[in-house]
């Protein structure tokens, strides 16, 4: 398989890298390049952590519907070739985040497959790689290319991470947007981004306050261009206490 110009390490409940794969596609279309689409688990990176005590209510069960997607686009990459991946993913990240608030809740028993069987048929996927939710066979994959991805940048990071021109070329965890740039800005942001990430010596430049993803799904207006309002992410994540 030729390299590709960008590896982008996604799971498939995050909302910040929801935003960015929306950005990396706008700039793969402008610039042609090749991207690879690989998993990192938010719950296997978790996993040693007590949810009650370092989470707000209803993570476990986000990061847990992530981790059963996950295993689902493993079955579709092996079954169907990367291709299929990088359908899906959009597919997916179309109905939890795109969709108006409490349609998808990851708590509701069946969601995550009826939003699964609904995204593998709007893209002529077999609906029954639905079964896959629950294959654990596929953590240690998962968990591989999860560990593939923190080789690269430190385990002190969370998703997405992107490895630019691999195997030599830089790789990092973010950028954390809450917005989308327009498609003017999306190539002058790109250029900024590998700019900072490839000088020799850069290690990290990062703030902790966030602004609430736009997006419908948590409640943010974007048809009326509404920010989301701060809040602050202290060790860049949700967590109540480190």
């Amino acid at each position: 398989m030729p390299t590709p110009d960008v590896r982008f390490w996604f799971d498939p409940v995050c909302p910040f890298a929801w935003l960015t794969s929306q950005w990396v596609r706008t700039v793969q279309a402008q610039r042609n390049y090749d991207v690879e689409w690989r998993f990192i688990s938010l719950r296997l990176l978790n996993a040693h952590l007590d949810y009650d005590a370092h989470f707000p209510p209803g993570y476990e069960a986000g990061h847990t519907a992530g981790l059963r997607m996950l295993r689902v686009l493993a079955h579709v990459r092996d079954d169907h070739g990367p291709e299929a991946v990088a359908r899906l993913y959009p597919a997916i990240g179309a109905r939890v985040f795109d969709s108006a608030p409490g349609s998808y809740d990851a708590t509701r028993p069946g969601a995550v497959d009826d939003l699964v069987r609904a995204a593998l048929d709007d893209c002529g996927l077999p609906g029954d790689l639905v079964a896959h939710l629950d294959d654990i066979a596929r953590d240690a994959q998962v968990q591989a290319e999860t560990d593939e991805a923190l080789a690269l940048t430190g385990k002190d990071v969370g998703t997405p991470i992107l490895h630019i021109a691999p195997p030599e070329g830089a790789a990092f965890f973010g950028p954390v947007i809450s917005r989308l740039p327009s498609d003017d800005d999306a190539g002058r942001l790109w250029d900024h981004v590998v700019g900072l990430a490839t000088f020799p010596g850069f290690a990290e430049l990062k703030r902790s306050l966030r602004e609430l993803p736009q997006l419908r799904a948590l409640g943010v207006d974007v048809d009326a261009g509404e920010v989301g309002p701060q809040e602050d992410w202290h060790a860049g994540s949700r967590r109540q206490k480190k």
